[in-house]
């Protein structure tokens, strides 16, 4: 049979993807559909065709699947954010936990016993939604030439208007609004990626939950004098940005309960990156507190702080509980961001070492650490890749933990990570896929997986979180 763009098939899901696309087959020939769910019976209509296999999107919905929920989102299939909201949340679980252990066994090469046997419950959220303390809307103009804030449509850059999305606090959509409507009211123009005309760029809003603190960030472009101009040289030797009718706006935003700061990062690079080096505050503090497993951590516009603040205890939890700490142990923290697993384990352990190579967030690292009285740890600003092989002769650890980013440890780090023969290893990650390949490593270096925990850190969406003890055999 021969298959083409647009043609519509009758097909049942039988798996779902690493991405959250249905599987399923016409005669053999494999399909992957778009927000449909393992057990769907759909017409699915073609949307690119190959050889082997096509993409698709649902149709229609034939027959709904036992898993399938009405997702509490209208924009959840059109925003890139949430790929599996049309999933239960039992479902849900139930994919993050296959797709991980898939992962260790396809690409790590783990023997399916070894992976049962350590492996332990996914840690899931009681109310899985509004559970994101940060979130960055896109600024830009819909069809008719209004002024809208949103998300990107899944690989594009095209805005979907969302003002209040599910994941976000309620807050976020009063802030956008207010936002929005000043922009408006003084001719404040959106930016422009195309021509790199404009002015806003972004809207960051950060949330600390157990506090109530807000932040709102402005993300700029400083080429248009009409809308922003440089103010005086402030106390502290910065200088200040003004936006057009600023006072005002900091008035209408002061409304919001929690509001503690306003600030703008100015961005006037030609470039996809969100955030710009330079930050001013327009009003209030620079930073924002939020209280984690009894520390308090300041978060700064530039911080990397985990965006679920319901469940990153638990995930911390589980990686102090897989370190095994006495009180007697040396322990250093790879990628160890504003030293919040660092900070969070030195009650437990002799000496912590944070690596990290974001200046700004050693810096919040340092003042954190100070903050909460914590005299037994460290933190050097450095890459992992180039510090630890120049320093291998210097590391003791008894316990090394790493909490990488996507792509994983970088080789070179992990061989001196191996050289330094740490009685244990506890790998904080949020790829699996990257996961896997650092442990097939690790346990050609003479580890072995002891326990592994999933952590839902992200409902609705693909990402997961999992926390892997390594044992020195």
């Amino acid at each position: 049979m021969e298959y083409h763009k647009n043609q519509i098939l009758t097909v049942t899901i039988e798996d779902i993807g690493n991405n959250g696309e249905g599987i399923g087959r016409s005669d053999g020939y494999i399909l992957f559909v778009k927000d449909a769910v393992c057990g769907d019976l759909v017409k699915a209509k073609l949307t690119k065709v190959t050889k082997s296999y096509a993409y698709a999107r649902v149709e229609e919905i034939i027959k709904p699947s036992a898993d399938r929920v009405v997702p509490p989102c209208e924009n959840h299939s059109r925003c890139g954010g949430c790929q599996i909201q049309a999933m239960s949340y039992a479902s849900q679980l139930h994919f993050k936990e296959n797709k991980v252990r898939n992962n260790l066994m396809r690409i790590g090469g783990i023997p399916e016993d070894v992976i049962e046997q350590a492996y332990e419950p996914i840690i899931g959220m009681d109310r899985p939604l509004r559970y994101r303390n940060k979130s960055q809307y896109p600024v830009g103009y819909d069809r008719d030439g209004n002024i809208v804030a949103g998300f990107y449509a899944g690989r594009t850059h095209a805005i979907i208007p969302c003002a209040d999305c599910m994941l976000s606090p309620e807050e976020n959509s009063h802030i956008l609004r207010i936002i929005l409507d000043h922009m408006q009211s003084y001719g404040i123009s959106p930016y422009d990626e195309t021509t790199g005309s404009g002015t806003v760029r972004h809207v960051l809003v950060r949330k600390a939950f157990a506090t109530g603190q807000i932040m709102v960030c402005l993300v700029i472009c400083h080429e248009k004098p009409a809308d922003i101009h440089k103010g005086s040289t402030m106390a502290d030797g910065r200088t200040d940005v003004c936006l057009k009718g600023q006072d005002e706006l900091i008035e209408n935003l002061c409304r919001i309960p929690g509001m503690t700061s306003v600030c703008v990062s100015v961005n006037n690079e030609r470039t996809n990156v969100i955030m710009g080096d330079e930050i001013h505050v327009l009003w209030g503090k620079d930073t924002i507190t939020d209280v984690l497993l009894g520390k308090e951590f300041k978060i700064s516009p530039l911080s990397f702080y985990q965006v679920n603040p319901v469940m990153v205890g638990k995930l911390y939890s589980t990686a102090i509980e897989f370190a095994g700490l006495s009180g007697s142990e040396e322990v250093y923290d790879i990628c160890c961001g504003i030293g919040t697993i660092a900070i969070c384990m030195a009650d437990r352990a002799k000496t912590v070492h944070g690596l990290e190579i974001v200046p700004e967030a050693i810096e919040d690292a340092k003042k954190n650490a100070e903050a909460n009285h914590i005299g037994n740890v460290d933190f050097i600003c450095a890459a992992a890749e180039e510090y630890l092989p120049k320093h291998r002769d210097e590391i003791s650890a008894d316990v090394i933990v790493m909490d990488p980013p996507r792509k994983g440890m970088d080789a070179a780090a992990l061989e001196v990570i191996a050289a330094a023969a740490p009685e244990r290893i506890v790998y904080v990650s949020c790829d699996s896929a990257t996961l896997a390949r650092d442990l097939k490593y690790l346990r050609e270096e003479g580890y072995e997986i002891s326990r592994i925990r999933c952590v839902d850190m992200f409902p609705h969406t693909v990402h997961v979180e999992t926390v892997c003890l390594l044992t020195k055999k």
